[in-house]
C-alpha cells in the first residue's frame, strides 16, 4: 500500500511510548492506568480519521491456510483444551440494545443484504500481520434497517465463552467499539474469506471485521450486537488490554 507520510499507527506507537512509559509498575485495574487508558482513548479518538480506508494490495494477500487461526478461542473442552466454540441450535444474530426496531436475522438473511468486500490486513497484538479479502454486510446498513439511535457506543458478544481472565468465572467472549470505528464503511459482518464461506475456525457463520482495530477487537462467532450508551468493556479489555486499539 502506498501513503504519505506517517500513518496513524506509527503516530499512535509514538503516542503510546510517551503516555504509558512508567505504567509498568502498576496494575491494570490501577487508579494511573485507569487515567492513562482514559487519556490514550482520548489521542486515538482525534488521531481517527472518520472515512479514511486503508486498502491492503492483492499481491500482499496471505494464502486462507497460512492465515493464523491458533488458539484464538477462550472455549475449552473437559480437559482444558482451547477448541472451537459449537453453532447453537436455531443460531440468529441480534442487533439490539438502543434501536427502533430489534432484529434477529438469519445468514441466508445477512446473505440476501448488499454485500461489501474488502482487502484488510490484520493486526495481532502479538505482533504478527496477514491480509485476507472479507465478504460481508456493512455494519452501518445493520444499523440503518434496525433504526439505531446515535449513540457511542456498539458491543458485539459472541459464543464463544471460557474462562475470565480476571476471576476465571465462565463468560462469553465480548468487546465494544466507539461509534465512529463501527460505522467506518470497512467495518462489516463477514460469512466470507478470500471468496469462499468463512470457516469455523476463522468465526462462522459470522464475524466482525474491520480496518480500524487490532485483531482481538473484531470478535468471532457473533450472536449479538447492541448500539449502547455506555462502554461496556471487553474480554481483553477486562484484564488491562486498551480499549480504543485502534490500528
Amino acid at each position: 500500500m502506498s501513503r504519505i507520510g506517517p500513518s496513524r499507527r506509527e503516530l499512535l506507537a509514538g503516542a503510546g511510548a510517551v503516555i504509558l512509559a512508567g505504567c509498568d509498575r502498576f496494575s491494570p485495574s490501577s487508579a494511573p492506568v485507569r487515567l492513562t487508558e482514559k487519556a490514550n482513548n482520548r489521542i486515538q479518538s482525534l488521531l481517527f480519521r472518520t472515512g479514511a480506508e486503508l486498502h491492503a494490495s492483492a499481491a500482499d494477500l496471505t494464502p486462507t491456510e497460512a492465515f493464523p487461526t491458533g488458539a484464538y478461542m477462550i472455549s475449552q473442552n473437559s480437559s482444558g483444551d482451547k477448541v472451537v466454540p459449537t453453532m447453537p441450535n436455531g443460531w440468529r444474530l441480534k442487533i439490539g440494545g438502543r434501536v427502533q426496531r430489534p432484529l434477529m436475522v438469519t445468514l441466508d438473511e445477512l446473505m440476501a443484504m448488499p454485500r461489501t468486500e474488502q482487502r484488510i490486513e490484520h493486526h495481532c497484538v502479538e505482533g504478527w500481520s496477514a491480509v485476507a479479502e472479507w465478504t460481508g454486510v456493512r455494519l452501518s446498513e445493520l444499523a440503518a434497517r434496525a433504526g439505531a439511535e446515535d449513540v457511542d457506543y456498539v458491543e458485539f458478544r459472541s459464543f464463544d465463552r471460557g474462562p475470565d481472565q480476571v476471576d476465571q468465572s465462565l463468560v462469553n467472549y465480548w468487546s465494544s467499539w466507539d461509534r465512529a470505528s463501527a460505522m467506518h464503511p470497512q467495518t462489516m459482518l463477514a460469512y466470507g474469506m478470500n471468496g469462499k464461506p468463512l470457516s469455523p475456525e476463522h468465526g462462522a457463520p459470522i464475524r466482525l471485521y474491520g480496518a480500524v482495530k487490532l485483531g482481538y477487537k473484531n470478535v468471532k462467532w457473533l450472536t449479538e450486537v447492541n448500539f449502547l450508551d455506555h462502554p461496556s468493556g471487553g474480554y481483553w479489555e477486562r484484564a488491562g488490554y486498551e480499549w480504543f486499539a485502534g490500528t
